[in-house]
């Protein structure tokens, strides 16, 4: 490589990734925790979009704020609340068994607004007694650049937890969300696997509201399944796909955040922006791609009025024939 090649090429390195972004320590730990919570977002994200649970997956988000402000308001690591109250949810979502999907989503809603109340009524106490001006936005917002060090750890176990359980049970988990009733038949528990699905939720969320907040984490969870799903058809291929897609929009998102620094006068666009932007703008691709397919495969698709002149021409040699 020549030396005008080279310093082109530090020159284009330099223009993308700003002084000092290996070094920092908030973005080292913002890159484990938001890559970490994007992985198991998009695991167990297909499934949950492939069982149509998508609104589950977001009164669990906004449930979750509420142990979020909790946390602020007892001064414990952030994520013992918004798992704590994720895993409270899921359980009392689950508790009334309906088979019925509007009435499902009436008890998701109604969980849903009580856990909304409960974190306006913390956030309140956070703001009156604690001062903690800046609780909303980190718990509803996330600050990704803010997320301490020591919390590593915790939130590593939570994946590592969530990523086991959906490797014990994937059989039954993907049949059930295929076809629950096949799966009832085969004998599998599909309830119990529903819980421990809405408990694989609850631990996704809370890693997701942790990166993003807890209003935005259902963009992390759900964005890249969808996508993945409009893209391929087999769902291993869909769980890699989305994990590709998740992991590749948060950690872009981090270093335009980083680097968005250096655009405005000190005053950085905060992370969930480009995390909910980057996986905006991959939906509407996917959306034209799909959209693209369908009629390329319309087009080589005989018409009605084709296919019956093709059988009357074949009937009236076989006619000939005879």
């Amino acid at each position: 490589m020549t030396s005008s090649a080279a310093s082109i090429l530090a020159a284009i390195v330099n223009t993308i990734f700003q002084p000092g972004f290996f070094e920092n320590e908030p973005v080292y730990t913002a890159l484990v925790v938001g890559g970490g919570a994007a992985i198991v977002s998009a695991i167990v994200g297909v499934f949950t979009v492939m069982r149509g649970q998508s609104f589950a997956g977001h009164a669990l988000s906004d449930v979750s704020s509420a142990g979020g402000a909790a946390s602020f308001l007892l001064g414990i690591n952030p994520l013992i609340g918004f798992l704590t109250m994720g895993l409270l949810a899921a359980g009392a979502m689950e508790m009334v068994h309906v088979r019925n999907v509007r009435e499902r989503d009436l008890v998701t809603g109604i969980v849903m607004g009580a856990g909304l109340g409960l974190a306006a009524l913390l956030l309140y106490f956070d703001v009156t007694s604690h001062s903690t001006t800046g609780a909303a936005i980190t718990v509803m917002f996330g600050s990704m650049f803010a997320i301490p060090e020591a919390i590593i750890p915790l939130a590593l176990l939570v994946g590592l937890g969530a990523l086991l359980l959906v490797t014990v049970i994937y059989r039954p988990l993907l049949l059930s969300s295929i076809d629950p009733e096949l799966a009832a038949v085969r004998g599998i528990p599909v309830r119990f696997v529903s819980l421990l699905h809405l408990l694989m939720l609850a631990m996704a969320v809370a890693l997701s509201a942790i990166a993003v907040g807890a209003i935005l984490s259902t963009a992390l969870l759900i964005g890249p399944p969808a996508i993945a799903l409009r893209l391929v058809k087999r769902p291993g291929q869909a769980i890699v796909t989305a994990v590709v897609i998740g992991v590749g929009s948060t950690w872009a998102a981090i270093l335009l955040a980083y680097d968005s620094y250096y655009w405005t006068p000190g005053h950085g666009w905060p992370v969930s922006f480009f995390v909910v932007t980057l996986i905006l703008i991959f939906y509407i691709f996917a959306s034209g791609a799909r959209r693209g397919k369908k009629a390329k495969q319309a087009a080589h698709t005989p018409t009605p009025t084709k296919s019956m002149s093709s059988s009357s021409g074949l009937r009236g040699d076989a006619s000939n024939g005879v």
